[in-house]
């Protein structure tokens, strides 16, 4: 068995911009250089009014700028077999770009480009908004996204993180390439971007090519539709209080072949980012391989549910832990009782020295084996460094989880998952 420590995600190069930008290059002698960008910029910072923005400027971004005709970049992209995505969630959004070495110093200033100055266009935004219609219509037809929705809907009552990131239909309809405009003016400012290059090439020339990607692009850059009564509109961020007694949701869903049991409690966030670790190893003693609890009894043992899983979703300003389960109707207050059950058990005994270092060794590794590749690596550091502010949360992640104790494990189970009050949303097909 190969031992494996946090030192094997090895510290990078961090540098500092005057325009408040923050670059993170690392050399990995893998023969691909990724440029992953973060912005700590996501829907919880629109309004009701504007809700769907970050989502559908997403896609816009990529529609090319004034120097950059429509078309342009993705030609040039399948021309040199690079590749390139991005996603928006509540707390950022993230573009990447993956290309063959030689090919990065033409490429990656592109991606800078169209992020910088895209021209969002009235013809492009309303030609790009039955795509997003259509995106938002396909999310809600899901069973899966569905319940998802639902179960944010009961965890939070004024957080942004209970709106869908793709938006209401009702809001997307009646959003303008102007909002649009006055959108990506204020917030896709350097200073809120994060931009990491991982790969196969100097750590300096990592550097320069992004560095000087971003001072041309920002000299180009336009930002007449800046808006600070935009800034002043973000919803308010504190995180909300535990549930005060178990608060039910029950819907009736005839799409379903099985019914769905979804078990939130409000656990701190990546604000409190110490607190995580221990409910991280909890949700994977209870819900993670085929040695968890849950699992092994209730679906091996006992055949209560067809599956049960659990998560420990961490966003910036609070977390939800989830428990959540397929089963026959007839069998959901059954399951319900042996989830609380094994929770009970958690509060009552601690878990054993080996149990714990089991899952201790599957969770780190997870980490660790997940972050092999340069996308994977650009993607850990950008998160990280957007969110936080500080990588070193990235590099310690795994000796943090092999630092929690028996103790720290119940704790945390006494403290934020009681057994008498949390938020249950149940889905039935009839």
């Amino acid at each position: 068995m190969v031992s494996h420590t946090s030192s094997e995600i090895t510290s990078p190069t961090i540098r500092r911009l005057a325009n408040g930008l923050t670059i993170i290059a690392e050399h990995m002698p893998i023969d691909a250089v990724n440029l992953s960008v973060w912005l700590n910029i996501g829907s919880k910072v629109e309004s009701d009014a504007i809700n769907g923005m970050a989502h559908f400027l997403e896609h816009m971004i990529f529609k090319g700028t004034p120097r950059l005709g429509f078309g342009e970049f993705e030609r040039l992209i399948e021309e040199r077999g690079a590749h390139t995505n991005a996603a928006t969630s509540q707390d950022y959004t993230h573009y990447y770009i993956t290309t063959a070495p030689p090919d990065f110093a033409t490429l990656a200033p592109l991606q800078i480009e169209l992020l910088l100055n895209a021209s969002l266009q009235d013809d492009h935004f309303d030609k790009e908004r039955p795509v997003i219609l259509e995106e938002i219509r396909r999310a809600e037809d899901s069973p899966q996204r569905r319940a998802f929705y639902r179960s944010m809907q009961m965890s939070f009552d004024t957080l942004p993180y209970r709106r869908p990131v793709l938006g209401p239909t009702s809001v997307v309809e009646d959003l303008s390439a102007e909002q649009m405009r006055a959108f990506h003016h204020t917030w896709y400012q350097p200073q809120n971007m994060t931009a990491v290059a991982v790969g196969n090439l100097p750590v300096e020339e990592l550097i320069r090519i992004v560095e000087e990607g971003f001072d041309q692009a920002l000299a180009r850059s336009d930002r007449n539709y800046a808006s600070d009564e935009m800034k002043s509109q973000v919803p308010a961020s504190h995180p909300e209080l535990p549930f005060p007694k178990i608060c039910r949701m029950e819907y009736i869903d005839e799409s379903l072949q099985q019914a769905r049991l979804v078990m939130d409690w409000r656990v701190p966030g990546m604000q409190s980012l110490e607190e995580t670790y221990p409910l991280d190893v909890v949700a994977s003693i209870l819900g993670q391989g085929r040695m968890a609890r849950l699992i092994h009894d209730l679906r091996e043992q006992r055949q209560l549910v067809n599956s049960i899983s659990a998560s420990n979703m961490t966003f910036c300003n609070q977390g939800i832990f989830s428990i959540s389960a397929r089963t026959s109707v007839e069998k959901l207050a059954v399951a319900e009782a042996a989830i609380i059950e094994h929770l009970q058990r958690l509060h009552d005994e601690p878990v054993t020295a080996a149990e714990l270092r089991r899952v201790q060794i599957q969770v780190a590794n997870r980490f660790i084996f997940g972050n092999e590749t340069p996308s994977d690596r650009a993607g850990l550091y950008g998160y990280y460094q957007s969110i936080t502010g500080d990588i070193n949360h990235a590099i310690d992640y795994p000796q943090c989880i092999r630092d929690v104790s028996v103790e720290a494990v119940q704790a945390a189970v006494q403290r934020y998952l009681p057994t008498h009050a949390y938020g249950v949303v149940s889905f039935k097909p009839v």
